[in-house]
């Protein structure tokens, strides 16, 4: 069994993406929806979601609907509207006892970038 948690950088401004929507899933059922913080971060996730087990997830973040908030003008449609981040929790081999999964975006109008944080 793993945890999980995700921070939202906002790489137009150089901060953390207040106030941006995210939502987890497990194939075609919602398992968590939330709002980041002022520091880009949703602790309710980690809590709602607590041990997760091996699987395969969809985080979704509202990048075209945080930006206009923020009164960036975007193209209609816009380039990134849901950025989806599809990615797996493994099975902990022989001794762990599972793992942390961190899974942080560093987002423009036009572009991002994950990778798998501590």
């Amino acid at each position: 069994m793993s945890t999980l948690s995700t921070h939202v950088l906002d790489l137009v401004s150089g901060l953390p993406a207040a106030g941006m929507e995210i939502g987890l899933w497990s194939g075609n059922e919602r398992l968590f929806h939330g709002i980041t913080n002022a520091d880009g971060r949703c602790p309710e996730l980690s809590a709602a979601t607590g041990e997760m087990a091996q699987g395969t997830y969809r985080l979704e973040f509202g990048v075209a609907a945080y930006f206009r908030g923020r009164g960036v003008v975007l193209s209609d449609p816009p380039f990134l509207d849901v950025v989806p981040i599809v990615f797996g929790m493994a099975r902990a081999t022989a001794g762990e006892k599972g793992g942390h999964y961190h899974v942080p975006l560093l987002v423009s109008p036009y572009g991002f970038s994950t990778y798998r944080g501590s």
